[in-house]
This record gives C-alpha cells, structure tokens and sequence, in this order.
C-alpha cells in the first residue's frame, strides 16, 4: 500500500495539472479536448510521434537521474546543465582529435590537425567515456566545495553553470570551429564515432529520426541506478547521508566522501546526455544545443519521487508534451505551444504542494483497509 500511495501522488499531480490547463484553454476560448488529444495523440503516432517522443525523453532521463541521485544525498544539482555542455565539448574533442578529423587553418593562422585516427570500436567507447568523466569532473567541483568548505551546492552549481557554457563558447569558436562557418558549432565529428540510429534495426522506423543508441544507455543507466542505490553498500550509504546525516556519521559513514560521490555520479549521468547529443543526433558540438535539459531534470527528478523507474516515466510524460506541442501550435486556432510550458509549470506546482494531497490519499487508503475510523494524521 505504501508503494501504492507513492504512485498516487505524481499520478494526481499530473491529473489536476491538466485540469486547471484545461481551464486555462476554456479561457483562452478554445476546446480542450481538442488540444488535448493533438497534443497526446501526436506523440503516439508511429512512426513519428513515438520516435521523437523517445528521443525527446532520453536527455530528460540522464538529467533526471542526475538530480535523483544528488537529491538522495541530500543535495540539490542545479549544474546539471553545466555539467551537460562540458560533457558534450569533450564527446566532441575525442570525436575529433582522435578521429582524425583535420580542421583547416583561418586566414594567417595553421590547421588543427588530430592526435590519431582510431576506428569506432575504440572511438565511440572513449567518446562515451569522456563525455561522462567530464560531467562527473564538473559535477565533483561543487562536491568538494561543500564537503571541504561548506560552501552550498545550489549557488555552486548555479555559477558553473554559466562558466561551462562560456569555456565551451571560447574553445569552439577560436580552435575548432571549421573557418568560414556562420554557425557557433565545432567541426564535425568523425564518422567512425556516430552513434547507430534504431531506425536501422526496427522495422517501420525510419533512419531520418534522430532516436539513436543513446537512448538503450539511458534505460542502462536506470537500471544501473537502481542497482547502485538499493543493492549495493555505497548506495546504502550515500542514502543514509541523505536522510539522516548525523546518524550515518555515526554509524561510520563519511558525510565528504559522500557528498562528493554523489555529486561527481550526478555530473557523470548529466554528462551522458553529450552522447545522445553529439554522437547520435548532431555529430558535433553545437552551442546552446540544450532544451534547458538540466533544469527540466530536476522537475522529472520531482515527479518520479527520486526513483530510477519514475524518472523514466517522468521523462516520457514531459517529452510528450514537448512532442506534442508543435501540433497544439499548428492545427489550435488560439492555443499556442506555450501551453507545454503551462502543463509543466503545473505539475511543478501540483507536485511541490504533496501535503494538499496527502490526507486524501491517506483517507483512501486506509478505508481499503476498514480503518476510516482512525484519525488521518497530515490531513487538510
């Protein structure tokens, strides 16, 4: 019954979310059972709907997972998206250094010419590798700020955020971006580090969709965090520091090394999103490739209650309505696709106010079990 009270929470979130967006739709003066089922039934068109909706949802899952594993420490990553583009610059370097990749000289100046030309069984692995020893680099800065120093996680992050996204803008534009292009993007990556796209192995799924391998690493990654938290000691541990800190110290846990692990596993999960990134969708560094990934991460963490399968459900639930919105946008006469933005800033709302729910919840549980008469403690 507890785990079932559990699910209830995000389940009726979710549900009046969308019952105050459908009031805000009547408002605006349109139908929303019409925008609705654009915006539900589209992202379950096969093949279209159902490949961009896992593709959206896969970045959504390596961020969610990020901010679960830190919010299980008792900590609050809010570098995610730092922790992102500087795991995707170095998915893109590996790509390119070690690829082979020549990339012309500027006007006066001399080519950027590779470390070596590996073949992809070798490339892609380092690829990967880089890309999560990266994130878990600028994830473990924060980590041990606060465990040396006691410095807060949130400003820490918040800050590296922006520096990340500016040493990634530098060394793209001055040392591997290809001369004479207008975009803020790196040279392309080399072919033999792309990323396979399902569309090659499921029937009736074409190559054009950008679904890709990335997103069978992402359901790894749930099942390996699952395994990490619950099964193992360090995981043990790492929950314990965040439930009682005090208690674990006690019981012979070290709280630093903890806060530091955690952070530097968070920073690595962001940083997977680098893979899906550019070595399955674009095949190189493009600056602002993110859709606010890692601030979306923390409602997807919130609403699949820091839970490896929630957040895979979480995930899906919020690309849906960001596949779903270029159709509300295109066929609604005056609903537009800021809608997904209202949607999500809802549920936001609606899990953040957990108490209001509570009693309710409780109330229906133990009338399943013939105690309504008992006092329902928490209710409102």
């Amino acid at each position: 019954m507890k785990y079932v009270r559990e699910a209830l929470f995000p389940i009726v979130a979710v549900a009046c979310a969308f019952l105050v967006g459908g009031v805000v739709i009547l408002l605006i003066g349109d139908s929303p059972v019409q925008t609705y089922r654009l915006l539900i039934g589209s992202a379950f068109s096969w093949p279209d709907g159902i490949g961009y909706t896992l593709f959206f949802a896969t970045p959504l899952i390596f961020t969610g997972l990020a901010v679960a594993v830190a919010f299980r420490c008792g900590l609050l990553n809010i570098g995610a998206e730092g922790q992102l583009y500087v795991a995707a610059f170095a998915a893109a370097w590996v790509g390119i250094k070690l690829g082979g990749v020549v990339i012309p000289a500027a006007t006066g100046g001399a080519a950027n010419l590779p470390l070596a030309n590996l073949p992809g069984i070798i490339l892609i692995p380092l690829c990967c590798l880089a890309a999560i020893a990266a994130g878990a680099f600028w994830g473990a800065i924060p980590g041990v700020l606060k465990a040396r120093f006691g410095s807060h996680e949130v400003i820490n992050t918040i800050m590296l955020n922006f520096i990340a996204v500016a040493l990634c803008g530098y060394f793209t534009q001055y040392h591997y971006r290809t001369p004479g292009d207008s975009i803020m993007e790196s040279a392309e990556i080399s072919a033999a580090a792309h990323l396979p796209r399902l569309g090659g192995f499921i029937p009736g799924l074409p190559p054009r969709i950008p679904l890709n391998m990335a997103f069978l690493l992402a359901i790894l990654a749930c099942v390996l965090v699952y395994v990490f938290l619950w099964k193992t000691k360090w995981g043990y541990e790492l929950r314990a520091t965040g439930q009682n800190p005090a208690a674990a110290e006690y019981g012979g846990v070290s709280i630093r090394k903890q806060i530091i692990l955690a952070m530097a596993i968070s920073g690595g999960l962001a940083g997977m999103v680098g893979i899906n990134e550019v070595l399955g969708y674009r095949y190189r560094y493009y600056d602002g490739f993110s859709d606010n990934y890692g601030f979306t991460g923390i409602a997807v963490a919130l609403l699949g209650r820091n839970h490896p399968a929630g957040v895979f459900i979480a995930a899906l639930l919020f690309a849906v309505l960001q596949r779903g919105g270029l159709p509300v946008d295109a066929f609604t006469q005056l609903v537009s696709k800021d809608i997904v933005q209202i949607l999500q800033g809802l549920v936001i709302l609606f899990v953040a106010a957990e108490a209001m729910f509570r009693g309710p919840i409780n109330l229906i549980g133990r009338l399943g079990r013939g105690k309504a008469a008992e006092p329902v403690v928490g209710s409102v």
